[in-house]
């Protein structure tokens, strides 16, 4: 029929953040949480991890990028940003895009959290201090 999408979604996760990617065709634009990338990561390099997807597969000027994301720390929010612009490319063109992706390890979930703290611990692992006498 004549339907398009007027966007593509995709959700990232890496640690305890959570990010809520929509795609829209524009000219490139990236906005998080309502600002622009730049006001809302604090440095180059968190604002390059975000955009490596669209970077690598030559779509950053294509879409505009909105996302929600919250939950962790700004590095693990850029991550998760990461892990949901891919998902959201996959649904806009599974076939040409999923082996660059797939080949640069956007499209693998990092499954690393923080370890819980045990009872009788001070933290994760470290023990209380041993005293002989």
């Amino acid at each position: 029929m004549g339907y398009e999408k007027k966007y593509f979604y995709g959700t990232g996760r890496r640690k305890t953040s959570v990010a809520k990617v929509r795609l829209y065709n524009g000219d490139g634009k990236f906005k998080v949480n309502g600002n622009d990338i730049s006001d809302y990561f604090p440095t180059k390099i968190l604002r390059s991890i975000a955009g490596q997807p669209l970077i690598i597969t030559e779509t950053n000027e294509k879409f505009d990028v909105i996302c929600d994301v919250y939950g962790g720390g700004v590095s693990g929010q850029a991550e998760a940003i990461r892990h949901g612009v891919s998902r959201a490319l996959l649904e806009f063109d599974s076939n040409m895009l999923r082996s660059t992706l797939k080949s640069a390890g956007f499209l693998t979930r990092d499954s690393r959290m923080k370890e819980r703290k045990k009872y009788g611990l001070k933290a994760a692992r470290k023990r209380p201090q041993f005293s002989k006498r």
